[in-house]
């Protein structure tokens, strides 16, 4: 095996096992622990799409939103057909007062699975805050087609407060016997 060739592996391994110790981390909601973790393997980190996501999960979870954005638009570089990095990467756009980002985010998750309530669900809430009535009702009822457990959700999201007093949200929230 070449010098490059053994590095190479040398670095996969030491990212794998980075990979496990940070989800490892998350899982018992050692965010600070997973954050360094990730810290220590920099370069190698920012070549990994799961690595990638998973300092972007750590810094939202951290709730360290703009400093999530930058390593979640890389895993949505590398992973682009993965919705839970355009999800999160929506979710902090939200936080951090980037609407449009966070519709488009959301948006190019459906061009790979347009089929997932969540996205409609979240479009539905993100376009209900940009006063887009049309769009939210529409990606609203999309989200209750696919999974209908969503309808229990819509009445107490205050993100839906816009929406509150639209005939359209009424009919679409109400439960039908």
């Amino acid at each position: 095996m070449t010098t490059t060739g053994h590095s190479n592996a040398v670095d996969r391994s030491q990212l794998d096992r980075t990979i496990r110790e940070a989800e490892g981390y998350l899982e018992l909601g050692m965010h600070e622990h997973a954050l360094a973790a990730l810290q220590r393997r920099g370069k190698l980190v920012h070549a990994s799409g799961r690595a990638c996501y998973l300092l972007g999960e750590t810094l939202r979870e951290l709730k360290q939103f703009h400093e999530a954005v930058f390593p979640l638009r890389r895993a949505a570089t590398l992973l682009a057909e993965d919705m839970r990095v355009w999800l999160a990467l929506g979710w902090c756009y939200k936080r951090t007062g980037r609407l449009d980002d966070a519709i488009d985010s959301l948006l190019e998750a459906l061009v790979y699975d347009p089929d997932e309530a969540i996205l409609h669900y979240n479009l539905a809430c993100y376009w209900s805050l940009a006063g887009d009535r049309s769009h939210a009702l529409d990606h609203l009822a999309k989200a209750f087609h696919l999974d209908a457990t969503f309808r229990d959700l819509a009445p107490g999201e205050p993100d839906f407060d816009f929406l509150r007093e639209d005939r359209g949200f009424q009919l679409l929230t109400s439960v039908i016997v």
